[in-house]
């Protein structure tokens, strides 16, 4: 197939029910984002500033958080977005709730083993062995994370992302901000810990009703020994390409938690908490994307996965480089609401945005590649996280080798994940290239002038404005110059489809996905 420009042609007229379905999702789960962000920042000033919790308590809670939630990304045994092509490829053949049913009961029966087995052996969720009896029962927390992955993707195969919002965006950090304050007078000591598991079950039933009243129980459905087998082996490399994905985000935290300070690790977390807001931009389009390429790929129209990809890369770039100027140009503020402690993780948190940004294109590009070439892609995200961990190490030992402490430590841990983000998308936006035979490219140029009068403003914001105004005011007056220069100078129609309500973007029914 010769190679096509994706970015200037128009796509054919069957696909923009596909850009609709797209662009209605993002958007949905867009608008979670502000709340997530609005639901997180009381979650950390109270870890943050609170006499009971801390810098120090933060880092132990930090890095039980990756075990856990590591483990949990593991145990859905790829379901995350595996589960879109299993219910394309039976439509018709076998009941959703059945197909449904064989991932669920293989995900609890693997949470449920993990997290008896790391509540017997607590020691790799705590590296500094500082732990009580209350802290082990965080891997309760474990098979409930594992089964909302699965129910929210089988509700976004159905293009319900009103759900993931509701869970994620709302119930989630709200309750986890919530208790984590009312236990500051009950159990102080194991607050973070208790609020935590409250906010995955909380989350985890917001899922399972409207799952429930989308999809009904099986039909006919029996336990099939062989077939688990079988499904867990094909789900595997899905499985390890989500939880590499994801640990690439965490595998920080998990070696400074051994090579640094507690307190280290908690101010790197909270610089980490605010910069992985505009990381679940990604999430916003992953849930529709998936079901998107999978009834493509039955097509065999490769440009039209092509243009979907390049499309919402560009989508996802553009908003998270604008939020990475809104909170990094004030970036010693955005800290400072935390606590005076966590100020020195500044340097840390505008690395971690930039990171952000330039792993958008190889997020976009592996919603594809998990369908057409899982084993390569595979290969790629290994080869990334281990040049992750080999650069965060010795980064972190020449910096204790020439005398720097802790906190700059901290941000070669930052930079490590920057440089290999960028080198994963540089070889897996060409790998889906060479595969579709159609070029891959996110990036425009008017990004840049987007950017100028953005960092213009956040300067003079920034050198004279007392530190509440250039949040106040600083923070929507740089998003704001940067989205009106983006909307002039790079939005197309399909772009602004984004922003546009339309019938085609409606959730279709089963049968016609």
């Amino acid at each position: 197939m010769p190679p096509s420009d994706t970015s200037g042609a128009a796509p054919p007229s069957h696909e923009h029910d596909d850009i609709a379905a797209l662009a209605k999702g993002g958007r949905t789960n867009f608008f979670g984002f502000f709340l997530r962000l609005a639901a997180r920042i009381p979650f950390l000033f109270i870890a943050g500033r609170a006499e009971a919790y801390g810098p120090a308590a933060l880092g132990r809670f930090a890095s039980a958080l990756v075990v856990i939630e590591l483990t949990s990304m593991l145990c859905t045994m790829g379901e995350k977005r595996g589960l879109a092509q299993r219910l394309s490829d039976t439509e018709g053949q076998v009941h959703p709730a059945n197909v449904i049913a064989d991932g669920t009961i293989l995900a609890l029966i693997a949470s449920c083993s993990a997290a008896l087995f790391f509540y017997l052996v607590p020691e790799p969720m705590f590296p500094g062995g500082k732990y009580s009896e209350i802290d082990r029962l965080i891997v309760l927390a474990i098979p409930p994370l594992t089964l909302t992955e699965i129910w929210l993707a089988a509700l976004a195969y159905r293009l319900r992302i009103s759900p993931t919002v509701w869970s994620r965006a709302i119930v989630e950090p709200w309750t986890i901000s919530i208790m984590a304050g009312a236990m500051i007078w009950i159990a102080p000591a194991n607050g973070l810990t208790l609020a935590y598991i409250a906010s995955i079950f909380a989350a985890a039933l917001t899922a399972f009703i409207p799952f429930f009243r989308e999809y009904g129980l099986p039909r006919g459905w029996r336990l099939k020994p062989g077939e688990m087998h079988r499904l867990a082996a094909r789900s595997m490399p899905i499985a390890l390409a989500d939880a590499i994905e994801w640990g690439t985000r965490r595998v920080d935290i998990f070696l400074l938690g051994f090579l640094a300070p507690p307190s280290a690790v908690g101010v790197y977390y909270a610089a980490q908490q605010v910069a992985s807001l505009p990381q679940k931009l990604k999430t916003s389009f992953e849930p529709v994307l998936g079901p998107v390429i999978t009834r493509n790929l039955k097509k065999k129209d490769y440009g039209a996965i092509a243009r979907q990809v390049c499309q919402v890369g560009f989508w996802i770039t553009a908003a998270q480089a604008g939020i990475a100027l809104a909170l990094g140009i004030p970036g010693e503020g955005v800290m400072g609401l935390v606590g005076r402690e966590f100020v020195g993780g500044t340097g840390s948190l505008a690395i971690l945005l930039a990171a952000e940004v330039v792993a958008a294109t190889a997020v976009v590009s592996e919603a594809a590649l998990i369908y057409v070439a899982r084993f390569k892609n595979l290969i790629v995200s290994v080869s990334t996280i281990g040049l992750q961990a080999v650069l965060t190490v010795v980064g972190i030992k020449l910096m204790q080798h020439l005398g720097y402490n802790s906190l700059y430590q901290a941000a070669t841990a930052a930079a490590a994940l920057m440089i290999a983000l960028g080198l994963a998308s540089i070889v897996k936006s060409r790998m889906l290239a060479r595969i579709l035979g159609e070029r891959i490219n996110n990036w425009r140029w008017a990004l840049i002038w987007a950017a100028a009068p953005a960092v213009v403003i956040g300067y003079l914001a920034t050198q004279f404005l007392p530190e509440w105004a250039e949040l106040a005011f600083g923070i929507p007056a740089i998003l704001g110059a940067y989205m009106w220069v983006i909307w002039k100078k790079a939005f197309g129609p399909e772009d602004r489809k984004l922003f546009q309500k339309t019938k085609t973007a409606e959730p279709l029914p089963v049968d016609q996905i």
